[in-house]
């Protein structure tokens, strides 16, 4: 181990190990890879524990196995931001997240979080898409999650406890882990037309657009706000998962990344304008002020733009001959299809 409290991998998660950081009194442990072809940035591992003082399972997360994946990464502090929302933000969170027993990081790639199993919730298939009743209710609790921190976004970034989308880290690395992840996606796949026309040109609109994301009143963005990160429990309600792309900006980068990504086409087609105006809606009823609010639909159509990098950059760490991992950005990439058609978004470029 780098560090007594961060394992240099799974097999350095031990029982005493856990006791250490926990306080709990593990026996023994055994460990199962969980969330294959789900995350990009980080590897997940369901712990079953033994002992006389402990929860039957807990769920460890480290650095991803993919050495692309983790470099993207640690570029763009996204292992810091997990452990800072852990220590000094979760228990402001609106929406329901996992009990942290231990989340640590240092200055190189090591990295861990500890938390609690939130495994017996109700998960929705990213790639099935979201139904619109649960779509509803992740949207009010988005907008409960951005009211929260409504004009704080700023003073976070200030802190170092979340990173501005204006951080001139973006336009540094983006572009060129976007061109790689574009020649592998254009080579291994059939890319639609629409994003053929863009991808040449996206790499030098990053700046512009993350900094028109980030010139209005700005709140804590969650940053990967999608259906596989969005549990729900027995009453519906909605626990969240990932906090390695916290950020400061327009709530309504979330929002088009979610309804753009998360909902099937023909979903998306039909209610997009609906699940906007709900959100704005869920907004006004928190108390944010309607003039707040008066960029809202052009954060919105810029967010959905700047959705390209999501499964371009993601391809550079996942196995496109995985057929899980393959069908993911393939979905993306037909959901990103039709937002630039409906929502003219070419045009922003």
């Amino acid at each position: 181990m780098t560090d007594h409290s961060i394992p240099s991998t799974i097999d350095d998660v031990t029982a005493p190990w856990v006791n250490e950081v926990t306080g709990f009194e593990v026996e023994t442990l055994t460990a199962e890879q969980i969330g294959v072809g789900i995350g990009v940035s980080s590897a997940l591992y369901r712990l079953s524990l033994h002992g006389p003082n402990c929860p039957q399972t807990v769920v460890a997360k480290l650095p991803a196995l993919a050495e692309e994946a983790v470099f993207t990464s640690i570029m763009l502090r996204m292992y810091l931001r997990e452990v800072n929302f852990f220590h000094e933000l979760a228990e402001q969170s609106p929406i329901r997240v996992p009990v942290a027993y231990h989340a640590a990081v240092d200055d190189d790639s090591a990295f861990v979080v500890l938390m609690e199993d939130l495994g017996s919730l109700r998960l929705v298939d990213q790639l099935a898409g979201m139904s619109l009743p649960d779509a509803e209710t992740a949207v009010d609790r988005l907008a409960d999650w951005h009211a929260t921190w409504w004009g704080h976004g700023d003073a976070l970034a200030e802190r170092g406890l979340v990173v501005s989308l204006a951080d001139p880290i973006y336009p540094a690395i983006l572009p060129t882990v976007f061109a790689e992840g574009w020649e592998k996606v254009t080579a291994e796949l059939d890319v639609q037309p629409e994003i053929l026309a863009i991808g040449p040109r996206f790499p030098e609109a990053i700046a512009g657009l993350l900094g028109n994301l980030a010139s209005g009143v700005n709140t804590m963005t969650h940053g990967d706000f999608r259906a596989d990160n969005i549990l729900f429990d027995a009453h519906a309600d909605v626990a969240l998962l990932d906090f390695q792309l916290i950020g400061s900006g327009s709530g309504a980068y979330d929002l088009a990344y979610f309804v753009t990504q998360s909902l099937d086409v023909e979903v998306a087609s039909q209610k997009e304008r609906a699940l906007f105006d709900r959100w704005i809606e869920g907004l006004q009823r928190a108390g944010v002020p309607e003039a707040d609010l008066d960029t809202a639909w052009q954060h919105y159509r810029t967010a959905a733009l700047f959705c390209l990098a999501y499964p371009i950059v993601a391809s550079r760490g996942m196995d496109l001959a995985d057929p899980r991992q393959r069908h993911l950005i393939e979905c993306m990439n037909s959901r990103f299809a039709r937002a630039i058609d409906q929502l003219d978004l070419a045009d922003l470029l």
